[in-house]
């Protein structure tokens, strides 16, 4: 299935296309630093971006960034898709328990103060949308999360979310490769550059498990350990490692340390990564599968870069309110604050129809496909650092 959906975009390619005479937009170190030392960047020259010679050596990087966006709408358009544009303002910012948020608070007419959060994704009002009755809907959203910046993070970001009514999530994978060979064809590459490392978009992907994947970058036994679950197991297996852990980290915890260290940089080398089967614990907004120790969840890798996150949606809004309720409960214990739950979601998750959805971070995608070193060369007006607070 996916050979064939690949090969049906292997013309943006093919010699004669448009791109084939296309210049490679190459790396650029930052001034005073090898390729070798680009792991720890520092962001690009803000001094500041609008500056005309700094502006010059961002602009080809945008450029690329624009042509992918409108072959993104091109790819949509042409499957029925509907662009929608969600608030960005909402009641809860979302309820997953390492996603902090901007907060803010709305005056009406009378003075009366209620708060309001910019919201981490428009999957909320997506959703909202569906049960309304739309059946294939994107949006290219400006999203927020704080607590993050550095070379793959932006406090504001640009996430290109769809859904699909009806369809299965694995309808989601084709949807991923499509979209990968008509945008990076469309910036004028013909692959996607990293750290160092390349993959090509127009490549069958590489399909694994969760638990292959721990198997054949960790040599752990994942599935051993799902039973319980069993902390200790898994905890003994990050030490090996030499991964640190603490005694309240739980399972979940110790899963996302070993993933981040020893599992996602090598996923996504010479061809894209799918990674699929989440164990149950990590679902998040997603159905289980039959085997209920496992999610309908996967997400998409290149050069060790995590991309998207997929999910076979979950319709329950009893189940949701109890994982809402539990990531809240731990992200209070960690961070000593919560965020509201959107009963408006919950309800409207009632009488939404069985649907696929995902995320991708289109940002991150610009940067490997114009082989920018870090984000900030590929958003057109970088945020910038605010005043200090006392």
């Amino acid at each position: 299935m996916f050979r064939l959906f690949a090969r049906a975009f292997a013309d943006e390619r093919a010699p004669g296309s448009p791109q084939e005479n296309a210049p490679r937009m190459k790396p650029q170190a930052l001034p005073g630093r090898t390729s070798s030392e680009m792991a720890p960047m520092s962001p690009p020259e803000r001094s500041p971006w609008w500056q005309p010679r700094v502006y010059r050596d961002r602009r080809p990087f945008l450029i690329g960034r624009a042509r992918m966006v409108e072959a993104a709408r091109a790819f949509f358009s042409a499957q029925s898709f509907i662009e929608v544009d969600t608030a960005i303002l909402q009641v809860s910012p979302g309820n997953q328990g390492h996603i902090s948020a901007f907060g803010t608070s709305m005056l009406d007419d009378t003075g009366a103060k209620s708060r309001l959060y910019l919201h981490s994704s428009p999957e909320f009002a997506a959703k909202k949308l569906l049960a309304a009755g739309e059946t294939r809907i994107f949006s290219f959203a400006h999203v927020f999360r704080n607590r993050e910046r550095g070379r793959l993070h932006h406090p504001e970001f640009t996430l290109l979310e769809w859904y699909r009514a009806g369809e299965p999530y694995e309808r989601l994978i084709e949807d991923c490769m499509g979209l990968l060979a008509r945008t990076v064809a469309a910036a004028g590459s013909r692959d996607l550059r990293f750290g160092g490392h390349v993959a090509d978009p127009f490549a069958d992907p590489d399909i694994l498990t969760v638990a292959e994947a721990f198997d054949r970058h960790a040599g752990i036994d994942l599935l051993a350990t799902l039973k319980g679950p069993d902390r200790q197991a898994l905890a003994a297996a990050a030490r090996n490692h030499g991964i640190r852990t603490v005694a309240d980290d739980s399972w979940s915890d110790i899963f996302s340390k070993i993933l981040a260290a020893k599992i996602e940089p090598q996923l996504g080398h010479g061809r894209p990564t799918i990674l699929m089967d989440y164990p149950a614990s990590e679902a998040a907004l997603a159905k289980l599968q039959q085997d209920t120790r496992f999610a309908e969840r996967f997400e998409l890798y290149a050069c060790g870069v995590e991309l998207a996150n997929g999910f076979g949606e979950l319709t329950d809004p009893a189940v949701q309110r109890q994982r809402f309720e539990a990531q809240m409960a731990e992200r209070l214990r960690i961070y000593g604050e919560a965020y509201p739950i959107d009963e408006d979601f919950l309800q409207a998750l009632a009488i939404m129809p069985a649907a696929s959805g995902i995320a991708l971070g289109f940002d991150r995608l610009a940067m490997l496909a114009t082989g920018a070193a870090h984000i900030e060369q590929v958003v057109w007006t970088p945020v910038q650092q605010g005043t200090p607070v006392k």
